[in-house]
């Protein structure tokens, strides 16, 4: 079940930013043709269920954070694509990783034959990428529309408010945010070109005003190590040993 309220944030995400509800289930319905014999939701919920789950983002801040995120192996981590490439390349493995297939692509081909899970969202502007989805070994589909068959809708907008809104979804016990920064600036591992900078920065006000919505709907622990986010703690590194013991 969709979290509740979403489809009115759908309504707007559709009119802000002008895109096409038709192509976005046109979309999601090729990738549900792909995923042939997708990874089960059951086995995405135990990784996440009454667990701390640290959700990377690839703001400014986290090339400061890499260094904690390696003390804390065993904790889930999910990622979001734009971040995977600092994740592999610092040799820190993802428990689940949200994309819509515009991150790096060698890395995404790397994580996609190992247990990382990966969790394909499909909108109107990547149906022509869809077919990567072919190349990961565990593979869960999503949609910002109405779910069917093997498509999911957990909600969230960008990849990184998507990452929230799954370990929500799954009940996850405490959310902690790293490179989640929200701000005017774009970290160098996110996807920068000028031309579309305007639309990135629009993008992530609306990820965060969604993050900020999400937090008034349950009574989980949320905590940011990046910029504020209204309804999530926010905190220093060197008391993230304390949340997670």
């Amino acid at each position: 079940m969709t979290i509740n309220g979403w489809n009115s944030r759908y309504l707007e995400i559709l009119q802000e930013f002008g895109y096409s509800k038709f192509e976005d289930f046109e979309s999601a319905k090729q990738l549900s043709l792909i995923l042939k014999n997708n990874y089960s939701l059951k086995n995405l919920r135990k990784l996440i269920q009454n667990k701390i789950v640290f959700v990377i983002g690839a703001g400014p801040s986290l090339s400061n954070s890499i260094s904690i995120l390696k003390k804390y192996d065993k904790i889930t981590k999910i990622v979001a694509d734009s971040a995977i490439k600092a994740i592999v390349e610092n040799k820190i493995r993802p428990d689940v990783v949200i994309t819509d297939l515009d991150g790096d692509i060698k890395s995404l081909k790397k994580l996609g034959k190992t247990k990382t899970v990966f969790v394909v969202h499909a909108h109107g502007d990547n149906s022509e990428k869809l077919s990567l989805a072919k190349e990961f070994r565990n593979c869960i589909g999503t949609t910002q529309g109405k779910p069917f068959r093997k498509i999911y809708n957990f909600g969230g907008f960008t990849d990184g408010d998507r990452c929230v809104f799954l370990a929500r979804y799954l009940k996850a016990k405490k959310i902690i945010l790293f490179g989640m920064d929200f701000g005017p600036n774009i970290g160098k591992y996110s996807k920068t070109k000028i031309s579309n900078k305007k639309i990135k920065l629009k993008k992530l006000r609306k990820g965060k005003k969604l993050l900020e919505w999400l937090a008034t709907k349950n009574s989980l622990d949320l905590y940011t190590t990046s910029k504020q986010i209204k309804g999530f703690k926010k905190i220093p590194y060197k008391y993230i040993k304390n949340i997670v013991s």
